[in-house]
């Protein structure tokens, strides 16, 4: 990579990206080959010896300290903490000011970062790196929770950065920033370079087909399902408190009901509501043809409604617990005797679902954290098959995992799909809207804009509806 140069860096989950940045940051040391910057051989690398030589990563989940200021934050990336000397609290802030405007981020020095949201926090971070004078600055995933809005003001601050001479390393899986930003970009698979070639000789295809090792003839694999009877029917739903106001919709067995709107139309809302963890205070929920009385996740669970929420590490999956734990979460009496897990029984269900997904994985005793995004995702997808559900919401399935995973994952849809499943799916990707969706709601402040039959839905009359210009 060369000064003033975005070189792109992709692959599949477990292609070996988190593992290079590590390298490259000295936070593992490599068994063979040479690092070198700014053509000298650096003999040792260690994340001290990194933040010498002006090499900061920005990762995907930012590392700062929640209950410190902002201003304290850069500080402590930035000082030299060996000397002993008086803070000079006014030109902590200041300096942190200075920085914050040069990233375009409007945020007081003094905010305690607990009370920033992740695409402020990500600017803190890339403040500090500013500070520190990085030459080379790693960005692994920087924009998997921004808006349209928060991506368009990074991507400013990269140009910004590229001017002033920095090296930028840019990971994504969104093969449409890569395009648009990259100036180089390198495959790795299987933890090997596949090769790597200037943006302006690539196509999406090519670069997929490198990623993947074959070709992939698409990307929604949707097939046409005769639709069964109505699963779930929601006649006037309103809940005061998920801000969702008078939305009637239906699915039916075997549909693919899309979820489209703007951040903030209430579509996560709306699955909240229909899941129970912000009920409904008027209007009826009807599951199979009958009113059901949804108060609570037990008794969505019960009416044979599962919920995959969008933050999958938070509310997904349990990182810390093993892939047979995670499975049985929502399901605990079906491996449950006399009151006692029985955890051959539960290795068992989930050993399942591990073959049935495909989940990469050497055991189901493995712990969920140490799997890649896409088998993450495949684990809080498991975790919901597992209760056996009749209705399934899926909240942004594919968000942050690679191409191949995201195929597999829509593979998974159809086949669910294809045994009866009635599926409400939640997407910001348009593509992945109209290319999986037998039907598309619109939601728009937290009402339901207008529906569109997935002959007749197109970009441009999804975001009309979406921005309530039809």
């Amino acid at each position: 990579m060369t000064r003033g140069e975005v070189h792109a860096l992709v692959g599949g989950n477990g292609a070996g990206k988190s593992t290079l940045i590590k390298v490259m940051s000295g936070a593992v040391a490599a068994d063979s080959g040479t690092v070198e910057v700014d053509g000298a051989v650096v003999g040792s690398m260690t994340p001290a010896v990194a933040r010498s030589l002006g090499i900061a990563v920005i990762h995907q989940q930012p590392t700062l300290f929640t209950h410190l200021t902002v201003a304290e934050n850069i500080a402590f990336a930035l000082e030299d903490r060996r000397e002993w000397r008086r803070i000079d609290w006014g030109g902590r802030r200041r300096r942190a000011a200075d920085l914050l405007a040069r990233v375009g981020a409007d945020i007081d020095p003094e905010r305690l970062v607990e009370t920033l949201s992740m695409p402020e926090q990500q600017l803190v971070e890339i403040a500090k790196a500013i500070g520190a004078r990085a030459r080379v600055l790693i960005m692994d995933e920087p924009t998997s929770s921004l808006s349209d809005r928060e991506v368009a003001r990074l991507f400013d601050v990269i140009a910004r950065l590229r001017s002033d001479g920095a090296g930028i390393i840019y990971i994504s899986h969104r093969l449409e920033e890569v395009f648009s930003i990259a100036d180089r970009v390198t495959v790795l698979r299987d933890g090997q370079t596949v090769g790597t070639r200037a943006r302006t000789d690539l196509t999406p295809s090519v670069l997929i087909g490198m990623m993947i090792g074959r070709e992939l003839s698409a990307i929604f694999p949707k097939r046409s399902i005769e639709a069964g009877d109505v699963a779930l029917e929601l006649r006037h739903i309103s809940s005061a408190a998920a801000g969702v106001r008078n939305v009637s919709l239906s699915v039916r067995r075997g549909e693919i009901l899309g979820l489209a709107g703007l951040v903030g139309s209430g579509r996560t809302e709306l699955a909240g509501t229909i899941f129970g963890l912000t009920p409904a205070e008027s209007g009826e929920l009807r599951v199979g043809g009958e009113v059901a009385r949804v108060a609570s996740p037990a008794d969505a669970i019960r009416h044979g409604i599962g919920f995959v929420p969008e933050d999958r590490r938070r509310h997904g999956v349990v990182p810390e617990m093993p892939i047979a734990e995670n499975t049985s979460l929502a399901s605990l009496d079906r491996v449950a005797r006399h009151g006692l897990i029985d955890r051959g029984s539960e290795r068992q269900v989930a050993a399942q679902y591990v073959d049935q997904l495909q989940i990469k994985t050497p055991s189901v005793g493995q712990l969920v954290a140490s799997l890649s995004g896409g088998n993450q995702q495949k684990v809080a997808l498991a975790k919901w098959l597992a209760t056996r559900p009749s209705i399934l919401i899926l909240d942004e399935p594919t968000q942050g995992v690679d191409v191949g995973a995201k195929a597999e994952i829509h593979a998974l849809m159809q086949e669910m799909a294809a045994r009866g499943l009635a599926i409400v799916m939640i997407s910001s990707e348009l593509p992945e809207i109209l290319g999986m969706s037998d039907r598309i709601a619109v939601m728009r402040n937290g009402t339901l804009a207008g529906e569109l039959d997935r002959s007749e839905a197109t970009q441009e009359r999804v975001m009309a509806m979406a921005l309530g210009q039809c």
